[in-house]
């Protein structure tokens, strides 16, 4: 097996940034981003407010899925010569539900040092208020848009005994509810709604009883659905 690089000057740092809350960073992630020579973000507009509101100033690279092939082999050419990498999503852990793992991919089969700043996550925040078993999980991403893929998606999980964990867009969360109801059936779920944010919500229901929720009112925010089957 290999092993990484040994020289510390050339480093690629997986920071996790707030899901909502900025004040969720922690110290060691603002001290790694004010000290980091480039910094690579999903949506360089939505990282800087919070970039600004530490008063971190530092060049930015767009690093997203219709970019991350063209942008990986300058990224490790920059590691390589001696910078120090800052990798950031839009929020939460790099490397999730992001094409941040091609990064770090790339960074191992170069012998590149790596090093992960833990913090926020919205998976994680999720199952622990979830009150739903926290053992063992399984995280999906997004369900399939098309609804033919998705209801394949959610019949292979029928039988799932960990709790199951999907994000999802305000636009195809009844959808996705309703797909959820057809296959596995008006099940117990949880779903977390624009997690350590102003209007923070959990709902605690079944299939149908969500469904009914959210389609008498404006469904807006970033979504976290969890599912117990057995």
């Amino acid at each position: 097996m290999g092993s990484e690089a040994s020289d510390p000057a050339g480093v690629l740092h997986l920071v996790a940034t707030p899901i909502g809350n900025l004040g969720d960073i922690t110290y060691r992630a603002v001290e790694i981003l004010k000290s980091a020579d480039l910094i690579a973000c999903e949506d360089t507009r939505r990282s800087k407010i919070l970039l600004d509101h530490y008063g971190i100033h530092k060049p930015l690279v767009s690093y997203h899925d219709f970019s991350e092939r063209k942008k990986t082999p300058g990224l490790i050419a920059e590691i390589k010569n001696g910078k120090k990498v800052a990798l950031i999503s839009d929020a939460g852990t790099p490397g999730i539900a992001d094409p941040g793992y091609r990064l770090v991919r790339a960074a191992i089969e170069n012998g590149i040092k790596i090093e992960a700043l833990p913090g926020p996550s919205a998976v994680l925040a999720a199952l622990v208020v979830s009150g739903l078993p926290t053992d063992r999980f399984a995280f999906e991403g997004f369900l399939p848009v098309k609804s033919g893929a998705r209801e394949k998606k959610l019949l292979s999980l029928k039988e799932e005994e960990r709790t199951v964990i999907f994000y999802e867009s305000p636009h195809r969360l009844l959808k996705s509810l309703e797909a959820i109801r057809q296959t596995i059936g008006d099940t117990p779920l949880v779903i977390a709604r624009e997690l350590t944010k102003k209007f923070e919500e959990v709902f605690r229901g079944t299939a149908l009883e969500a469904l009914k929720y959210f389609s008498e009112k404006k469904i807006l925010g970033e979504f976290v659905i969890l599912i117990h089957v057995k």
